[in-house]
Parts: C-alpha cells; sequence; structure tokens
C-alpha cells in the first residue's frame, strides 16, 4: 500500500513541527497509542496546542461536548 502522505499532511492539524510522522498516519497512530495517547488529528485545534494527547484529555473533551 503505497503512503498518501502529501494528502494526509492537507488535514493533518499536529503543531509539533519536529515531528518525523507528520502525513504517516500509521506511524502517528502507533506511536500515541505506545504512549497511551491519540494523535493530534482527533484533537479540536486549540486542544492539540496543549500538547496533551492523554485520553484522559480526551475523555474531558467529549464530556465537555467539545468533541
Amino acid at each position: 500500500m503505497e503512503c498518501k502522505k502529501e494528502k494526509n499532511l492537507e488535514q493533518c492539524n499536529c503543531s509539533y513541527e519536529p515531528c518525523s510522522r507528520k502525513g504517516i498516519c500509521c506511524e502517528c497512530i502507533r506511536y500515541h497509542v505506545r504512549m497511551r495517547q491519540l494523535p493530534a488529528c482527533v484533537f479540536p485545534n486549540d486542544a492539540e496546542r496543549t500538547y496533551d494527547r492523554s485520553y484522559e484529555h480526551f475523555a474531558r473533551l467529549v464530556g465537555e461536548g467539545k468533541v
């Protein structure tokens, strides 16, 4: 399967500039799940910029109706 990195980058809201996984979704998801986190793309932009990608942060946002 061919990676569609350029197409993925069009919708990637990751604000961590030195990220080597940006646009490579399979690597990004694998990395964050190992860290007990979710990738940037599941968070609203303002929440993503906090770099708190924890499951708990996501659950709070869901509870507040922000996701």
